[in-house]
């Protein structure tokens, strides 16, 4: 018979299932991007707490005993100490020598989408200050596991984002987003819990509902979440006004509302639970919340806030083993970074321990946690300039369907391939440059202005069509069509050669988002130059000077348009279901201006752009919020809008796929028929990942009213 520890290594082995659809999608290679994410690497770190039983000692931190528990590679976050004694399964895996053994429980990108890990290491004997990674002795990995008797569940691809990893006994609790919401725009995050020694998997969450950030009562009957409810996601990205259930963790039943406004609760003990929300001064707070729990109920007994207005504080953390201590991000008026302090209540005066401000003043840190003995705190951050791997131009994500097509991500925006798959063309903030699709010989600048949207020519060998000058713009923005011709690599002196560049539209009337037609002929373009972004076709030679023709009109946006490869249709993104009110869906049109049908949309408020044909142009590629968010806004300060996921969709609006699951935002997506293989494109880029992003902008009091005075907003 298998032993526990066997089993558990060769469980991703055994329950990796790769589930293609009864009717695959075209063939081929889906390149997108992710703001920001190429260039950022999460480790978790640990600093010592020295704690007494004695109200009137102060609790201190060693910050000289610092530890980076993870290895530096991908990205790892949200990091939780599991108590390995109240695991008879994971007991099982220890040496003899248990008590010197480490635990984290923690999430990672490492194998192409976000999964749970295990780390066991041998626990340091002699701290030092921001040393590596412990020395590791097992690593498990922990995917979904559908329950046997769950047939709509492993029905589903095994793709999915997993995040908020617990451990309470034998019960592996967490959120995912396996299982699709039935409804656009509501999200697929959902509470699941994985019995170790079976991988026997159960939801916990209500079919149609959404939760987020779970925490498991010290007596692992309970669990609370933050959840929106069937309702939906409003849109929201400052936050989310979810409300905190309680149920057993058991099976998810006795679900009861103790909070209508709250988010990421932990338990400071059967009867206590702390929150953090955005206040009506502004302010995110931490509060308390104190509950009656029964055999089989919850109820509410009273509230407090905890921390006071003048900073923000949020994402508390406790533990069984520190009575009367808080762990909390904070952002104080007196530092531009997020960093973690202790909250000791013991003597009834809210004293606060700096933990990672003095350790590291310029870095942003996030998401703490203590541990089972409440000997440790723990949180992540950008591992710096001097550990890791460098950044990766390209970047395989694990798809759904990896026999239908191979999922890349790529260090930049709008990329497109050449129309022999050799070459990728991508925007930089300046800069459009050009690189061989599987990333070898490093990208070159083929132009310097500011560039957004590519797209190759058929016919004409290495001309690639942008438009130039500032985006998001208004309608009458200085913004002008270009082509761009490379040299000709066949030729001797190419190497020595400047690419052309013409310009192909006039008078800068927001015009952008060229797309040639198959046969070479034509470009459709946005422009804003009868007052409303509308989209024209012009020569793809000689440009408007040859003579334009207006496809679209009317008092809306319609923009991002793509010409499919057969030409039969051309494919827009358009807000003329609301114009002016931010929610687009995706158009198709005959390039004659015929046929004009609306392919799929969100609903209303919601995100639908950046639409792309597949080879056969029989499905399109797009990005949107259709599938929500899958995490509290405020713990991903450095995901901008984190509500862009990659889709596909039949030109008919049937069958739509969901490609990405993570809490970022991916966009420009497009589709080559050349499948490129996973092992080949993982090119490294020179330099380290800078982290250098911003907290919210909108944490500044301040700012947020200087914003509101001035009419505009996040």
């Amino acid at each position: 018979m298998m032993s526990p520890r066997h089993f558990l290594l060769f469980l991703p082995f055994l329950l990796a299932f790769s589930i293609l659809p009864d009717s695959t999608c075209a063939a081929g290679t889906i390149i997108f991007t992710t703001l920001g994410r190429s260039r950022y690497n999460f480790d978790i770190f640990s600093l010592p707490i020295a704690s007494s039983s004695s109200r009137r000692r102060p609790i201190a931190v060693d910050r000289h005993g610092e530890h980076r528990l993870t290895d530096g590679v991908s990205v790892n976050f949200n990091g939780y100490f599991p108590s390995l004694a109240s695991s008879s399964f994971l007991s099982s895996l220890l040496p003899s020598s248990s008590s010197s053994v480490d635990s984290l429980l923690y999430v990672s990108e490492r194998n192409g989408s976000s999964a749970i890990y295990l780390d066991l290491f041998l626990a340091s004997s002699s701290p030092s200050t921001r040393r590596d990674a412990l020395e590791l002795q097992t690593r498990l990995q922990f995917p979904l596991v559908p329950a046997p008797d769950d047939a709509a569940a492993e029905s589903d691809p095994n793709v999915s984002m997993k995040d908020r990893p617990s451990l309470s006994g034998d019960l592996l609790v967490y959120v995912s987003t396996h299982q699709p919401n039935p409804s656009p725009r509501q999200s697929w995050a959902a509470v699941y819990s994985t019995h170790l020694p079976t991988g026997r998997t159960r939801r916990l969450t209500p079919s149609g509902i959404a939760d987020f950030s779970p925490a498991v009562s010290p007596s692992g009957a309970w669990t609370a979440v933050a959840s929106y409810g069937a309702a939906g996601w409003p849109g929201d990205v400052e936050e989310l006004r979810t409300a905190i259930y309680v149920f057993r963790t058991e099976d998810g039943s006795g679900r009861t509302l103790v909070v209508d406004h709250g988010g990421w609760p932990c338990w400071a003990d059967e009867s206590t639970l702390y929150f953090h929300r955005r206040g009506s001064d502004g302010w995110w707070s931490i509060y308390r919340a104190t509950i009656s729990v029964g055999t089989t109920t919850v109820s509410l007994e009273s509230v407090v806030r905890i921390t006071p207005a003048g900073f923000h504080a949020f994402t508390p953390a406790t533990s069984a083993g520190a009575p009367g201590i808080i762990a909390v991000a904070t952002r104080r008026q007196t530092s531009n970074y997020r960093h973690i302090e202790l909250i000791d209540m013991r003597s009834g005066t809210n004293a606060y321990v700096e933990v990672t401000r003095p350790v590291t003043p310029y870095s942003h840190n996030y998401n703490p946690f203590i541990s089972p003995e409440g000997s440790q705190v723990g949180y992540h951050r950008c591992r710096g300039s001097g550990n890791g791997n460098p950044s990766l131009l390209l970047e395989n994500i694990k798809s759904s369907y990896p026999e239908a097509f191979s999922l890349l991500r790529v260090d930049g925006s709008f990329p497109s391939f050449s129309p022999d798959g050799e070459r990728i063309a991508y925007v930089k903030l300046p800069g459009l440059f050009v690189v061989n699709s599987d990333g070898s010989g490093g990208p070159r600048e083929v132009f310097s202005g500011i560039a957004f949207p590519t797209a190759w020519d058929w016919k004409r060998k290495g001309t690639i069509y942008t438009s130039y000058g500032p985006d998001f713009a208004t309608e009458g923005t200085q913004v002008d069509i270009i082509s761009i011709t490379l040299p000709d690599e066949d030729d001797d002196d190419a190497g020595n050669a400047q690419p052309s560049i013409k310009k192909l539209t006039t008078g800068g009337a927001n015009n952008a988002f060229p797309s040639p037609s198959p046969d070479g002929k034509w470009v459709v373009f946005r422009s804003g130059r009868s007052g409303h972004k509308n989209l024209y076709i012009m020569d793809a030679v000689e440009g408007e000077s040859a003579g334009i023709h207006r496809l679209t009109e009317g008092p809306w946006s319609d923009t991002m348009c793509n010409w499919s490869p057969d030409g039969e249709w051309i494919a827009f993104a358009s807000d003329r279901d609301n114009p002016g009110g931010g929610s687009f869906a995706i158009y198709m049109v005959h390039p004659n201006g015929t046929g004009l049908r609306r392919v799929v949309h969100s609903g209303s408020g919601g995100r639908t752009n950046h639409p792309w044909f597949s080879p056969d142009s029989k499905s399109l590629v797009f990005t949107s919020d259709y599938g929500a968010v899958s995490a509290e806004p405020i713990s991903n300060p450095h995901h901008y809008q984190p509500y862009g996921e990659i889709f596909t969709v039949g030109i008919d609006g049937s069958d739509i796929r969901r490609l990405t699951h993570n809490s970022f935002e991916d966009g420009t997506p497009t589709w080559t028929p050349y499948f490129l293989e996973p092992a080949d494109v993982a090119e490294s880029l020179q330099g380290s990942a800078w982290c250098e992003f911003d907290d919210c902008h909108w944490l500044n009091i301040q700012a947020q009213l200087d914003e509101a005075a001035r009419g505009t907003s996040c």
